[in-house]
């Protein structure tokens, strides 16, 4: 191809979608229609310019102008408080309740592990001597000891901040790695047990079982829920990797990530509250009755906000994805 006739035959064409591009007032019907003829030549012009004689300059240049083409023709979305409303009422819940039957089980079965560790360290004398000396066990467990000062031995509010920055970080562990086949979920889990199992079962050890309910209980409800979902939305997502089922497993490893990265920043949130409750709530002078009443309080309300919210939503097609107009096209798949 001869580059220099080549731009001489198409360089009008390029000036007038430029100069349409520069109008700033809005264009007639006629000149839209011109603009998107133009722009879809301009595009035709840099494939074959890119194939056929690439030059830097040139190539630049159509670029460019396509992209601004491009821009002016399919327009710009941007985000709203109208998305951010959208995402707490109908695509965070939705997203919750369509993962229930993974995060549920992972639920169920990881506090059965941590009473189990629990029971087995309470009743053990051996492995209880194996984790501390009994002098550092009796600091541990004394009234006033570690684990009572420890929702206290900071300001409130920088203890909540440090508390909910860690919690957001373990649960966007869980969502990130359930990529790489689960594994790496279920070790940051059993991890999360295994202290909870400890603190069980030295505090009953030591007869004040009730005692550690009382300070856990408050803002472990949602604390360990919200825990609970990033695990079992990184299995899922882990599985979806094994078999992603009528979908290419491109397809719907994309789906399902897109959901849970959304689901990692509604999780913050419910993460945020519950760090509130431990920094302010859990080392108050409450009594325990209310301190754990706030706590079942703001459990419930986060049940009833997922399968109820989030049902309605699910049942109405929201999956926590991109709305159908924001994804690319995709070709059918035979189910």
């Amino acid at each position: 191809m001869d580059l220099d006739v080549f731009v001489s035959a198409h360089r009008a064409e390029w000036d007038r979608l430029e100069a349409l591009l520069r109008r700033q007032r809005r264009l007639s019907g006629a000149e839209a229609d011109e603009l998107v003829t133009l722009y879809q030549r301009a595009a035709t012009h840099l494939s074959l310019i890119q194939s056929s004689a690439p030059d830097p300059q040139l190539t630049g240049r159509l670029t460019h102008l396509v992209a601004r083409a491009r821009s002016a023709v399919t327009g710009t979305r941007r985000a709203s408080w109208r998305d951010v409303t959208r995402f707490l009422a109908h695509g965070f819940p939705a997203a919750v309740y369509r993962s229930r039957h993974w995060w549920v089980p992972t639920a169920l079965l990881s506090t059965a592990l941590a009473a189990l560790i629990g029971w087995w360290i309470g009743t053990h004398p051996e492995v209880q001597s194996s984790i501390a000396a009994p002098s550092e066990l009796r600091e541990l467990t004394r009234p006033g000891g570690q684990y009572e000062t420890y929702y206290s031995s900071h300001p409130a509010a920088s203890f909540a901040a440090q508390v909910w920055t860690n919690n957001a970080q373990a649960a966007a562990m869980c969502l990130v790695l359930g990529a790489f086949l689960c594994f790496p979920v279920l070790w940051v889990l059993f991890q999360n047990m295994l202290n909870l199992g400890v603190g069980i079962g030295l505090m009953s050890s030591a007869g004040r079982l009730d005692t550690f309910l009382g300070l856990v209980l408050p803002h472990g409800l949602l604390e360990l829920t919200a825990v609970f979902v990033a695990a079992g939305t990184g299995l899922r997502l882990g599985w979806t990797v094994i078999d992603p089922g009528p979908r290419t497993r491109r397809t719907a490893l994309a789906e399902e990530g897109r959901a849970a990265l959304g689901m990692a920043i509604g999780l913050a949130l419910v993460l945020f509250v519950s760090g509130t409750i431990e920094g302010f709530v859990t080392p108050s002078a409450l009594p325990t009755w209310a301190r754990i009443t706030i706590g079942i309080a703001a459990e419930l309300a986060f049940l009833a906000y997922v399968y109820v919210l989030g049902g309605r939503a699910a049942r109405a097609g929201e999956t926590g994805d991109l709305d159908r107009a924001d994804g690319s096209a995709s070709a059918p798949t035979a189910a």
